[in-house]
């Protein structure tokens, strides 16, 4: 493994926009056979340091310097960026999915025989990178039409073949599946043993466990530290990240569990779980655990309505409910905020007031006609309440960070006033920073007399937030675990959740 040999270096690195000082004398350093990690809060500076040594952006004048192989260079564009050795993959992969792998690999320089394009030797050096790699991909495939993971891929490959020294991963793994994850990673680390330095962004910070060798912090636009991964542990990078410890963002002031509010029993649908028994009280968490597969979504869809169970009967308040769609659950008060926000929680190409009120509007109209000051009011409120992050709440949706989208989800469901949340994984795709204020929002619903079931399969959140765990294996009720029975970050502990998940007893 190639290392130690300096590609990229960044010195007191500063830009502003109008009235923002978005990076204070940031520091950054990338070796040959490396991957270096990139962490911060949404809002710490990460892009717009990409931007700047990418050449998207200009640093100030009075900046610092960039430095490729101990040369300092000034890019002011993305083509300079390639041709110093440069390259950036983000999670919306940037090419032209109506061609073919090999005309995306030589677009605007294809090979010429004669004045005639030589598409032979397109495909022939294509396929040449795409095996030195390890790419399982046929040259001649339609871009559009290969997975997500496969064209984020196809991206690398192309830029391996332009000589490419730095690479930057922004986010990659956002869109792919476990399975797709661990091919890309043994695909960086390929690289990484070439002798090409990474620079990988991730908010999942299991992820920067598993694949780097240094981790840099950055907060509000500064530079924080840089460590060496196997000498820290996640708890000391959240404390740089945000400066909290892991207790202190784990550590709710909940109220005393009431009365029973939602009670489950034997309920059942064939071939995805069976006999599942529990029960939800007011002003607790309850948190569900289990591996990807192990039916725990699907039990809570049958809750709400958006399944159908075979058998079992559910309670709400001491009655008994039959939710045959979500409309009945949405009616009863039983608010489902779904692990996939952005296709099945909120309307992307609608505005946060509109997502805000959309299970609400019949409380904000009369013979039809809805009132636009009452609507502005209730979106306006709930973008106090809940510090969501936007100009004004006539904003995208989509345009929103993952946190503050979350929240808007949030606020769908308290509009309608819920006082039973099903959340399943509530920091999908959020920063740690957003992780702590989704926490303390939940804290403070506990508060107002809500109940919440919570699904996570980050065990350490499960384990930090609920008050009791059910844990669910293939369809299999476990057991359910209360709170004096484990200990936050306790290894013994934490693999026995994870044995109970596997089926072991």
């Amino acid at each position: 493994m190639v290392k130690e040999k300096e590609l990229l270096r960044v010195e007191d690195l500063h830009k502003s926009f109008p009235g923002v000082k978005a990076l204070k004398g940031i520091n950054f350093q990338v070796l040959s056979g490396e991957v270096h990690a990139l962490v911060g809060e949404n809002g710490a500076g990460k892009s717009t340091f990409i931007k700047c040594v990418m050449g998207v952006y200009k640093k100030d004048a009075r900046s610092g310097g960039i430095f490729v192989e101990n040369k300092e260079v000034d890019i002011h564009n993305p083509d300079q960026a390639m041709k110093l050795g440069l390259g950036a993959v983000y999670q919306d992969v940037m090419m032209a999915r109506h061609l073919t792998v090999a005309e995306n690999f030589f677009l605007g320089k294809l090979p010429h025989k004669a004045g005639i394009i030589d598409w032979r030797s397109a495909k022939k050096n294509t396929d040449k990178v795409l095996k030195e790699l390890e790419i399982d991909v046929d040259s001649s495939s339609i871009l559009g039409d290969l997975s997500i993971a496969k064209q984020e891929m196809v991206a690398i490959a192309k830029m391996y073949s332009n000589n490419c020294k730095v690479a930057i991963f922004d986010e990659p793994t956002a869109l792919l599946s476990t399975e797709e994850t661990d091919i890309l990673f043994s695909l960086i680390r390929r690289l990484r043993d070439k002798g090409m330095g990474i620079i990988y962004i991730s908010h999942r910070l299991e992820e920067i466990f598993e694949l780097t060798d240094r981790i840099t912090v950055f907060k509000d636009g500064t530079y924080v530290d840089t460590v060496r991964t196997e000498e820290v542990d996640e708890d000391r990078i959240i404390e740089l990240m945000v400066g909290r410890s892991v207790e202190d963002m784990y550590g709710l002031n909940k109220p005393s569990r009431g009365e029973t509010v939602l009670e489950v029993r034997n309920l059942s649908k064939k071939d995805v779980f069976e006999d599942i028994s529990f029960d939800v009280r007011k002003g607790e968490i309850f948190g569900m655990f289990g591996l990807v597969g192990s039916g725990r979504s699907d039990i809570v869809s049958s809750i709400f309505g958006a399944e159908k169970p075979d058998s079992g009967t559910v309670l709400l308040n001491g009655s008994e409910i039959n939710c045959k769609h979500p409309g009945d659950g949405i009616s009863r008060g039983i608010g489902f905020l779904t692990e996939d926000r952005k296709h099945t929680g909120l309307f992307m190409e609608l505005s946060c007031r509109d997502n805000t009120n959309a299970l609400s509007y019949r409380k904000m109209s009369r013979f039809g006609v809805i009132s636009r000051k009452k609507e502005a009011q209730n979106a306006d409120a709930f973008r106090d309440k809940l510090r969501i992050k936007t100009p004004s709440m006539g904003q995208l949706t989509k345009n929103l960070s993952g946190g503050n989208q979350q929240k808007v989800v949030l606020s769908k469901w308290l509009s309608n006033d819920s006082d039973l949340l099903i959340i399943d994984e509530p920091t999908v795709g959020v920063d740690v920073g957003a992780k702590v204020e989704i926490y303390k929002l939940l804290e403070s619903l506990l508060h107002q007399g809500k109940s919440i079931l919570m699904i996570s399969s980050y065990l350490p959140e499960v384990m930090g937030l609920a008050d009791r765990i059910l844990v669910v294996s293939e369809g299999r009720q476990m057991g359910i675990v209360e709170k004096n029975a484990y200990s936050l970050g306790n290894f013994d502990d934490e693999q026995k959740f994870i044995k109970l998940a596997s089926g072991i007893v």
